[in-house]
């Protein structure tokens, strides 16, 4: 099974067929696909300027596109890189326990279906830039202060670790609180009712 670099290699070789080069885009987005493997192509081909159901494609616009998604990865795997090395550091000082952006970040490693969207309404903006501006929202979201580490929700309560400077861990359930207002929302959110 060929990797991402593979078939972009494949994407951009002169000597396939326009057909042979648009089937390994296509299986680009089976290696990294950020709003979903239909969606992300909806997307690709309405920046690029090619019908998705155009079976020969001007090779430059799958170029196009290849380009496009290349630079959304290189945003996504240096943000997975940071990850990684924030979770080392945090090992090493005992923190074992992740964080609610670690099992967010768990569940979406790799770079596919980060943002679910309908494939017919993708974002307009380059892929780049909607993970950049993902990344730093999450990042805002699930910024928690350097005492207080591995909030787990479980059926509505909210169970928090603390942690010393000796890295023991105290268990502590504090009183119930809103999504809302975790948030900063004064009113709860209409899913709460």
């Amino acid at each position: 099974m060929a990797g991402f670099r593979a078939l972009a290699r494949q994407v951009r070789d002169p000597d396939r067929d326009p057909s042979q080069r648009r089937q390994a885009l296509r299986k680009c987005l089976e290696r990294f696909a950020p709003y979903g493997h239909r969606a992300t192509w909806q997307h690709l081909c309405a920046n690029a300027g090619f019908h998705p159901d155009d079976r020969e494609p001007d090779p430059a616009l799958l170029v196009a596109a290849l380009e496009e998604l290349e630079e959304a990865r290189a945003v996504w795997l240096a943000y997975e890189s940071e990850v990684a090395a924030r979770r080392k550091q945090e090992k090493r000082k005992g923190i074992r326990q992740p964080t609610a952006l670690d099992e967010w970040h768990r569940r979406t490693w790799g770079g596919r279906s980060l943002m679910r969207c309908d494939p017919t309404q993708p974002p307009t903006p380059r892929l780049a830039e909607v993970l950049r501006r993902m990344i730093a929202m999450t990042d805002d979201l699930f910024d928690t202060p350097p005492q207080r580490r591995g909030l787990r929700i479980d059926r509505g309560v909210r169970t928090e670790i603390r942690t010393d400077g000796a890295g023991r861990r105290e268990s502590r359930s504090p009183h119930r609180q809103t999504t809302g207002s975790r948030l900063g929302f004064s009113s709860p959110l209409p899913s709460q009712g």
